[in-house]
């Protein structure tokens, strides 16, 4: 149980973390990686929510069918979590491409040097 704990403070941690990074970076790269951060944190959070004391993993070779239902872990927490690893894979190639075109139209990663953006 205090495992379970640990790991959901962790996550917390790594979600304060990277929203903190982003939030106080000026680098864009650096920036893209504390949502990296901030993401894993929700993935390792999704995992010690799904996670149930004394269950087993959902295989039914060693668990008879009758019993499955009280005897195994739910995998949907875990299904969701490998999606959501694919799909921030995606989120940070697309911004790491963004990156890559704004460092070859002006120079610099730097957020301040995008002032004519604002409002």
């Amino acid at each position: 149980m205090i495992l379970i704990q640990i790991a959901m403070l962790l996550g917390f941690a790594l979600i304060l973390l990277g929203l903190y990074g982003a939030l106080t970076n000026r680098d864009i790269i650096r920036m893209i990686v504390s949502f990296t951060i901030a993401d894993t944190g929700v993935n390792v959070v999704l995992v010690s929510v799904g996670y149930l004391t004394g269950r087993e993993a959902p295989i039914l070779d060693t668990i008879p069918v009758a019993d499955a239902a009280a005897r195994i872990t739910d995998p949907v927490p875990q299904a969701l979590v490998l999606t959501a690893i694919v799909i921030g894979l995606g989120v940070t190639a697309l911004m790491l491409a963004y990156a890559y075109r704004l460092f070859r139209a002006r120079g610099s990663l730097d957020i301040s040097d995008y002032t004519e953006l604002k409002w």
